[in-house]
């Protein structure tokens, strides 16, 4: 595993991480998460990353990751970086959504209760939700870390405008805003343009997630939609629209550029973003020992020249998609 330095802080983090988002909630084979999990660790990624609603049900992949963390990883706690969020739908009532102190420090005690955790390494507002204050928002985040819950913040998906006024306000009370996480990949180049800058700019490291665009950039899709991938299950985040023959073509034309580097379309779009010496880490999902395995061994061929760079470009355009 490498690892890289998470902006201007002295964290290091793997270059690829775990995320829990899916395939760790009750729904899900907990003696194959365990696999993951341990594996995952033994092969050097430190980092796993989870929220307040991740599951199904929300809330699972909290408590299932900490029954594995008890059994079988109690013993290296401090040799691991533990992430959770808040900011989206997580119980019934005007409390249990969005961005306000309320439902943040109500959230990270929550977490910290199913994870078994005493504290978090890096405690994140989930989303900027339009409403709420980033003053509040923020404040929130420094009294977490005033508290002893968590050791550093991160904010995940806010727009330009207010993701500088997070940096601003974070530094300025002496809680520098560790990590900031993105929707981001070959498909997604959004926050790349958009939200990696200010990021660099401000000393903050930068996380990654879907960088396979929820499956769409890997070989699953090729031959439409199989039966059990998320794009089949009613509780996935990738809808079945979502799988159009454009995109389809791409991911072939995409495919046929990773096999003549010597990768998989998957280990590709990995390394795509780690070509990016701006991005600490990436977060992957795995639903198998195998293809988690198979997804690390991206580490390590990020070197692409311009030309690979400029074909990739090329061959990921979609008619009648805005970029």
């Amino acid at each position: 595993m490498e690892y890289r330095k998470a902006g201007e802080s002295g964290v290091f983090l793997p270059e690829v991480s775990l995320g829990l988002w899916h395939n760790f909630g009750d729904v899900d084979n907990f003696d194959e998460a365990r696999r993951m999990i341990i594996t995952a660790f033994d092969k050097g990624v430190c980092h796993f990353d989870l929220a307040n609603n991740y599951g199904p049900a929300p809330g699972s992949a909290e408590t299932n990751f900490g029954k594995i963390l008890k059994s079988d990883l109690a013993a290296h706690r401090d040799e691991m970086f533990i992430s959770s969020k808040a900011g989206h739908d997580m119980w019934p009532g005007v409390y249990g959504d969005g961005s306000s102190r309320k439902n943040l420090i109500a959230s990270c005690n929550a977490s910290l209760r199913r994870t078994g955790l005493e504290y978090f390494d890096v405690f994140y507002s989930h989303r900027y939700d339009g409403v709420t204050p980033v003053e509040e928002t923020m404040q929130a985040l420094i009294d977490i870390v005033r508290q002893g819950k968590a050791l550093y913040v991160g904010i995940s998906k806010y727009p330009p405008r207010e993701q500088q006024r997070c940096y601003d306000i974070l530094r300025q009370a002496g809680v520098p805003c560790l990590l900031s996480q993105y929707r981001a990949s070959i498909f997604d180049t959004h926050a790349i343009d958009n939200n990696f800058g200010p990021a660099a700019a401000n000393g903050s490291g930068i996380v990654c997630f879907s960088p396979l665009a929820q499956g769409l950039l890997t070989d699953k899709y090729l031959h439409g939609i199989p039966e059990g991938s998320r794009a089949a299950r009613a509780t996935g985040y990738l809808k079945s629209s979502e799988v159009t023959p454009e995109r389809i073509e791409a991911a072939r034309r995409l495919g046929e550029i990773a096999a003549r580097l010597g990768m998989t379309l998957a280990q590709m779009a990995i390394a795509w973003l780690l070509a990016d010496k701006r991005v600490t880490s990436v977060i992957i999902g795995a639903s198998s020992v195998k293809q988690l395995e198979a997804n690390l061994d991206a580490i390590g061929h990020d070197a692409f020249t311009p030309e690979d760079l400029h074909a990739i470009a090329e061959a990921a355009m979609v008619p009648g998609v805005k970029y």
